[in-house]
């Protein structure tokens, strides 16, 4: 196929290297890409927040698969408007990528179809949010009801910080005041056509910037898959009790889901509850969970776009270990410094079972030297038989790269066997 992939971060880079992996023959072009995934396909400079432009450039060059992998194109209707003039997408329409466009909206959904998840409060003003302060007590979980790129939500024990970070929200919107729920965090991908559901395999990501959950919330810091602590019959429970109800909610209300629902969950006492919704691959679970699948990323892709996910078998994934550490600028994740050069790529991608994949990353057009242009700048992926192996070949192969003033964290998937 021709396949266009929406995106500039490593998760469009991982989604970009699972469809050559498949050596099917498939011709993929990104936009607008980065210094990456430019050395791997074709990038195109486009909008891809534009529904006119992406439309546009689908038409008018065959495209006969569009892949959108960050939420502001979902949230700006990028997919209405293809679907409009018949190009197949993966992603759900405005309406449905509200479920993570507005959390109030997700909450909403989840209440009428009776899925699990915990209490809490919209607030526009000031006072309500102190008041549902109160009410749920410490630790305080505050969510900027819109998208805030990972910095829309603050989980501490100090009630004037929680109030300030309700403050600061809500010059742009609601905010939600939640309840905390203790327990392990789980993200599940479920591939959607509208109706029927198909699982990807389970991970879990890191988001405080430092070792053992020190720092701030982050996009995420690092991630792993598959999870060996989770019981027997985990996954099913969610499609029952999560995924099912809320595609079949969203389709009674006339707004099909189709495309990638990400589940957030906890695995409380009480069961399994969810913390939140998104409406497309996390960042930076997707660079652990696709290189373990076996079924053709494309089949699933396609399938969900055309509604012909019914009767296809669940995905398959390897036995295989995967582990992502993810680099960050200096200053992450507050006012990242950019414009620094990154060396040792090369010697990193040796190590055995490793790549790179990149997020935030431009070639100097005078130099050509290799600059970080954000935040989280790249995910170190390695795969091994073990999570000792996968472990330390990630750690051995971010011992080459060069960014003055990284951050990393030491500890993903410490602990796991």
């Amino acid at each position: 196929m021709k396949i266009l992939v929406l995106g500039s971060g490593a998760r469009e880079h991982a989604i970009v290297t699972a469809l050559l992996a498949e050596d099917a023959g498939h011709e993929i072009i990104a936009a607008p890409g980065n210094a990456g995934i430019a050395a791997d396909v074709p990038v195109v400079s486009l909008d891809a927040n534009s529904p006119e432009d992406v439309t546009n450039y689908a038409f008018e060059n065959n495209i006969e698969l569009v892949v959108i992998g960050p939420e502001a194109p979902l949230v700006a209707g990028v997919a209405d408007a293809l679907r409009t003039r018949g190009i197949p997408v993966f992603g759900p329409g405005q309406a449905a990528a509200q479920l993570e466009g507005s959390k109030a909206f997700a909450k909403r959904i989840m209440d009428e179809a009776g899925v699990p998840t915990g209490r809490a409060v919209r607030a526009d003003t000031l006072a309500d949010a102190e008041d549902a302060l109160d009410t749920f007590g410490a630790p305080y979980v505050v969510k900027a009801d819109g998208l805030a790129a990972g910095k829309g939500v603050l989980v501490t024990d100090d009630r004037a910080a929680a109030a300030a970070h309700a403050e600061h929200w809500l010059v742009h919107g609601s905010v939600l005041v939640e309840e905390f729920l203790d327990g392990p965090e789980v993200s599940l991908f479920l591939v959607s056509d509208g109706h029927t559901v198909l699982p990807l395999a389970p991970a879990q990501d890191y988001k405080r910037l430092g070792d053992g959950d020190a720092g701030p919330n982050t996009g995420g810091m690092g991630a792993y898959s598959p999870l060996p602590w989770l019981p027997d019959g985990f996954v099913d429970e969610v499609i029952e009790t999560v995924a099912l109800p809320t595609v079949r909610q969203l389709a009674a209300e006339q707004t099909p889901f189709i495309g990638l629902l990400y589940c957030g969950l906890i695995v409380t006492p009480a069961g399994i509850r969810v913390i939140e919704f998104n409406a497309r691959f996390g960042d930076p679970e997707t660079q652990v969970v696709l290189p373990r699948l076996v079924t053709p990323l494309s089949m699933l892709l396609f399938g969900a776009a055309t509604g012909s996910l019914a009767g296809m078998p669940r995905p398959e994934f390897a036995m295989d270990v995967a582990v992502t550490v993810v680099l960050a600028s200096e200053n992450y994740p507050d006012a990242p410094v950019t414009g620094r050069e990154i060396t040792g790529l090369d010697a990193a991608a040796a190590v055995e079972g490793v790549h790179i994949a990149h997020a935030a990353t431009a070639l100097d057009p005078s130099t050509g030297a290799l600059l970080a242009t954000g935040g989280r700048v790249l995910s170190v992926v390695a795969v091994g038989t073990t999570f000792a192996e996968a472990r330390s070949r990630a750690y051995e192969a971010m011992g080459h790269i060069r960014l003055e003033g990284a951050q990393f964290r030491t500890d993903i998937a410490g602990g796991v066997a």
